[in-house]
């Protein structure tokens, strides 16, 4: 059967890849026990570094990229799933040292396949993806750290991206008072999503990064979900208050991390690392039916833009330049 994805090859190790809407024989996919027609993928920052060609992500070529996938299965020789399940996948390896979802057909290892919630279909699925998917680990992060509504307000930084707008949704839907920060504050269409999405109020990037150098600043969050590492993850742990938590799930600014013991020593600030790609598979389900019932559809879908498998390399730049707000839904078929 044809295969029609986007192809990445690199034939100069110092040159970024090329990229193309290729078509080839489904023999041509990578060994796994389960066979998935993809329905839905999706765009994220990992997706856009992939596609940047920059190093530690994929390790051969040509490669399919989409850390994420929403599909049916076709065939499967486990007896885990059948023929006609509605399943979905993100991280495991999947778009980086795997072939991904950025294709009309996907083959994978049976571990890897999650039974979608009943009621969801595959847009919704990509439309929340690693970014839901994260954002939902980070607020689970936050309540068994013992942050509940009420207890102060909450920030969350990069709040117009694809994890931090879908986070601010799932803390404002829980009765947190949520601080969005972004760098768009004071951009009347970003305040209004966000206010759309249930923050109270916006705070600029700097208001977080600038505390950076100082041992404590003011204790202003009882919780932090931080998507950009860096200062802005060292500003905002030197702005928690006593007995805090901050959930750390991104290095959009940087990997990096300068701060001190103070946070930690002085409030007893907790910070929680969030691995979203080998997050156990059999806790999964849970996490994605907690997903599905908390996130508004009306909310989700207006975060949502979808694009074709051709659109995406342009896409994916403008995301590495902060370009793109919400969620990108990819359409292989489209």
């Amino acid at each position: 059967m044809n295969v029609t994805g986007l192809l990445l090859r690199r034939e100069d190790p110092d040159a970024a890849p090329s990229v193309a809407v290729e078509t080839f024989d489904d023999a041509a996919l990578p060994d796994g026990e389960v066979t998935i027609d993809v329905e839905r993928s999706s765009l994220n920052y990992k997706d856009a570094l992939v596609l940047a060609g920059r190093p530690g992500l994929v390790r051969e070529y040509p490669h399919v990229p989409g850390i994420d996938l929403a599909g049916t299965v076709v065939a499967a020789d486990v007896p885990a799933h059948a023929v006609g399940d509605r399943v979905l996948i993100t991280g495991c390896w999947l778009g980086e040292r795997h072939w991904g979802g950025m294709a009309t057909r996907a083959r994978v290892p049976a571990a890897w396949p999650v039974a979608r919630p009943e009621g969801m279909d595959a847009q919704r699925a990509m439309a929340l993806g690693t970014a839901g998917f994260t954002a939902q680990l980070a607020v689970d992060a936050l309540v068994h750290g013992g942050v509940a509504p009420g207890g102060g307000p909450v920030l969350v930084t990069g709040a117009t991206g694809g994890v931090g707008s879908i986070a601010v949704a799932l803390l404002a839907a829980a009765g947190h008072e949520v601080e969005a920060a972004t760098g768009s504050a004071g951009d009347a269409d970003a305040e209004a999503l966000l206010a759309a999405l249930g923050a109270a109020r916006t705070v600029t990037r700097g208001e977080v990064s600038d505390a950076a150098d100082r041992p404590l600043g003011a204790a202003r969050w009882a919780g932090v979900i931080d998507v950009a590492g860096g200062a802005t993850l060292a500003g905002a742990l030197a702005q928690t208050r006593p007995r805090g938590v901050v959930a750390a799930c991104g290095l959009a600014d940087d990997t990096r991390l300068t701060t001190t013991v103070m946070p930690f020593i002085i409030r007893g600030v907790t910070l929680a690392g969030i691995d979203s790609v080998l997050h156990p598979v059999d806790e999964r389900a849970d996490v994605w039916a907690r997903l599905h019932a908390t996130m508004d559809p009306t909310l989700l879908e207006a975060l949502t833009t979808t694009v074709g498998l051709s659109e995406v390399p342009a896409r994916a730049a403008t995301l590495l330049d902060r370009g793109v707000r919400g969620r990108t839904v990819v359409d292989p078929h489209g």
